[in-house]
């Protein structure tokens, strides 16, 4: 008999982060065609539901396979507003919210439970975000979560777009 995993929630700070549903379709298109997003990844755009939907399937194969843990960030179980994921390999987390919810925290308050999951229920002694050097916003939530720069050298990131150069960030556990 197949057992499917029930939908991971992760759930804190006023959040819940869950699984991506076939329901969220539409926010994830929305989400990864957004003009800033867009423009922080190297890779063309845009995302259309036919490649959402492979994003899903992959999601959730990589998820049965305890590789990524890759959840939406929502308030209320049903709106999907962003997406935060762990790499449970690398200890990497990386996050987006849509343009309609900045400002609302949601970043910080999704990277401090992600990171509190990696390190609690994952076992992770330490988790990674990569930030380029002139990105405020993104290094005030790093700040805000517990992160601190670390001495690694910079990566550049050569793309389609743009390249740029990333600094590497770390968490502890407590």
């Amino acid at each position: 008999m197949d057992e499917t995993p029930p939908p991971r929630r992760v759930r804190g700070n006023g959040l819940v982060l869950r699984e991506w549903a076939d329901g969220d379709l539409d926010a994830l298109v929305a989400l990864l065609d957004d003009p800033v997003v867009a423009h922080r990844t190297p890779l063309p755009s845009p995302f259309d539901l036919a490649a959402a939907r492979r994003y899903l399937d992959d999601a959730r194969k990589a998820g049965r396979s305890g590789e990524r843990v890759q959840l939406a960030i929502t308030t209320d179980g049903l709106e999907a507003k962003g997406e935060v994921r762990l790499n449970r390999l690398l200890g990497t987390i990386s996050y987006v919210v849509g343009a309609g919810y900045r400002g609302q925290g949601l970043a910080s308050r999704a990277l401090q439970l992600m990171t509190r999951y990696a390190h609690a229920e994952c076992g992770l002694p330490r988790t990674l975000l990569e930030i380029e050097p002139d990105n405020q916003a993104s290094i005030a939530v790093a700040r805000s979560a517990g992160y601190r720069p670390t001495d690694a050298p910079a990566t550049v990131v050569e793309g389609d777009r743009r390249s740029f150069t990333l600094l590497t960030w770390t968490h502890t556990a407590p």
